[in-house]
């Protein structure tokens, strides 16, 4: 499974960039996006990374084993745009831009011209110049994209329970944002604060207002 992930991306015989989104689909705090660059990848950092996969088949505690080994072995970027952005442009393109930001950051570290960005997904990257190519379901299929996202992964969880110790009532820590029954029930009991993505919450507020009327 391991080498299949690494030859995929051997592949396109470019250096590849492979970036990923965390994030998209929770009703509060940003979306994080990842780009990772296998510049120099040898059989023992393969072999240390044999459990890579994509990041929601692995437990946190894979991914934390994972993350620190991809950051420290990997040209990478991190980039999270925040909720004010998400609600201004919508979650697709904030998104779409969290990669495109990160993948530019990657890209500046590289010296080859003949680069290639693999896409989780099924969209590309807007107003980018680097060459791209959508990969889906490409955190199975390839190394860096599969590594993109648990450093995204991790990364928006290290965030969640951080915002969780502000606000412990809405159980960030355990629900990462995601809209649980708890989650809405809590909302209900102490309203929302600023890291909701009240775009998100149209639909459960007319149905609360339905159940007033």
């Amino acid at each position: 499974m391991l080498n299949s992930l690494f030859e995929f991306d051997k592949s396109f015989e470019k250096t590849i960039i492979g970036t990923d989104e965390a994030g998209r689909g929770p009703g509060a705090g940003g979306v994080f996006a990842a780009a990772v660059c296998f510049e120099n990848c040898d059989e023992e950092l393969i072999k240390s990374l044999a459990q890579l996969n994509d990041s929601k088949k692995l437990t946190p505690k894979k991914r934390e084993f994972l993350y620190d080994i991809i950051l420290k072995n990997t040209i990478n970027s991190i980039v999270c745009i925040e909720v004010e952005e998400i609600e201004k442009i919508n979650i697709l393109n904030s998104s779409l831009k969290a990669m495109k930001l990160a993948c530019e950051n990657v890209a500046e570290k590289i010296k080859t011209k003949n680069k290639l960005v693999l896409v989780d997904g099924n969209k590309l990257i807007k107003n980018f110049d680097i060459p791209q190519q959508y990969i889906i379901k490409g955190d199975a299929k390839s190394a860096s994209i599969a590594a993109a996202s648990i450093l995204a992964k991790v990364s928006r969880d290290r965030y969640m329970q951080k915002l969780d110790e502000k606000y412990p009532m809405y159980n960030w820590k355990k629900n990462a944002g995601y809209l649980t029954k708890e989650h809405l029930a809590a909302i209900d009991e102490y309203g929302t604060c600023e890291y909701h993505r009240k775009s998100f919450l149209r639909k459960h507020e007319a149905k609360q207002l339905s159940l007033l009327d």
